[in-house]
């Protein structure tokens, strides 16, 4: 597209890269090396986790990939016609280097009328899950990816592009080690899972006290937490209904998984405030990404019934207030973006595109054609000022 005379600067709250096939295996220790491996099948190349293929990511390696923005029809319009998710996907294309490094990305961020982002790595979202009873090698390979991340997509990259390192949380001070090592060079925002978090024991919510040390250090460092859409292992749940024990296929249709689409991310919020989370540490600073925002006012009125009924269930602290006070959400571009910021507050609205994945905007810059009926104010706050609030920019 051609550029746009903007009255303010786009900061883009959900950029992607592609990773490359050395970015979980290049740094990980010699002996965690078999537990991640490239396979051929039937002439594709496939990911194996601990010897278990996973289709989670279709084509792990993204040197062939569906082209930005190719599910908007699907996203304004439905699909009345029940096409095939490859023919919504449409051609594909093959990886361009402003999907894999930085250079080349912000010429195109140039192009895209895109002036700061976060970037967020792709293949990471399935690591978590696929390790759940290993804490010491989720550890490892998130570290590795880290290690990579810094290499290749430095954290900071000419005060434009902020990439999101992962950190697990498992064993508290391995998460603080993780968190330090980061920001010491240059991270601004970490990205945690929007799950239980595993462990030898089973899992258990990141809002409880165990983890009140890390989320101590991140408050002292000034990080904004990004909850970003993942595998959250909610397809456990799936699987006790229909009796499918396969892992969660994010690009096949399932109509009992898409009703439940978003309960990972309702109840990570839940979780914030009923485990204590957000209530013993408020200075917090959330951003829930890629998630949408059509769970929010249903899991708002939720809450504040319960806390009618058992307020001293939170401590005496309202939890719709803890909520509207930390979290901010990146709402898609097809939701109703004025009935949000008059729900949490226009301060708490953060523009994202989820470029250059199919499911987002093929123009991120035509976003503002979303807002472009609010007050300048309030679209220059959604557009970039919030998140450059929320990264002390």
């Amino acid at each position: 597209m051609g550029k746009r005379d903007l009255p303010y600067q786009l900061f883009d709250a959900d950029n992607h890269l592609y990773e490359t096939k050395e970015a979980l295996t290049k740094y990980l220790p010699e002996r965690f090396r078999g537990a991640i491996q490239y396979v051929e099948v039937n002439g594709r190349t496939k990911i194996a986790i601990r010897n278990q293929i996973s289709e989670y990511i279709p084509n792990p390696t993204f040197e062939v990939v569906a082209r930005p923005g190719a599910m908007e029809e699907y996203f304004r319009n439905g699909n009345p016609e029940g096409k095939s998710r490859r023919e919504i996907f449409g051609e594909a294309m093959r990886s361009i280097p402003a999907f894999r490094e930085p250079a080349a990305r912000l010429a195109l961020m140039d192009e895209l009328n895109i002036h700061r982002s976060l970037m967020f790595p792709t293949l990471a979202s399935l690591i978590e899950e696929r390790m759940s009873d290993d804490p010491e090698l989720i550890h490892a390979v998130i570290h590795a990816l880290n290690q990579w991340l810094h290499e290749t997509w430095p954290f900071n990259y000419a005060d434009r592009i902020y990439t999101v390192p992962v950190v697990s949380l498992p064993i508290v001070d391995k998460a603080i080690e993780e968190l330090e090592w980061v920001v010491e060079r240059g991270a601004r925002a970490i990205l945690v899972r929007p799950a239980p978090v595993p462990g030898l024991a089973g899992s258990r919510s990141f809002a409880l006290p165990e983890f009140d040390p890390f989320w101590r250090r991140v408050i002292e460092l000034d990080v904004l937490v990004a909850m970003h859409s993942s595998d959250s292992g909610y397809a456990k749940y799936a699987s006790d209904w229909e009796g499918n024990r396969a892992e969660m296929l994010p690009f096949q249709t399932n109509t009992f998984r898409m009703v439940n689409e978003w309960r990972p991310i309702q109840d990570a919020v839940a979780s914030w405030v009923c485990h204590g989370g957000l209530l013993r540490n408020p200075e917090l600073k959330i951003a829930v990404i890629e998630n949408g925002a059509s769970w929010l006012p249903p899991l708002l009125a939720e809450l504040a019934d319960v806390y009618k009924k058992a307020p001293e269930g939170f401590g005496f602290q309202d939890p719709v207030a803890a909520i509207k006070r930390s979290v901010h959400v990146s709402p898609f571009w097809e939701e109703d973006l004025g009935a949000l910021a008059d729900l949490i507050g226009v301060e708490r609205v953060l523009f994202g595109s989820d470029y250059p994945h199919p499911e987002g905007l093929a123009e991120p810059a035509r976003y503002v054609d979303v807002v472009k009926d609010m007050p300048l104010e309030h679209q220059e706050l959604i557009m970039g000022g919030n998140l450059a609030r929320l990264l002390s920019l």
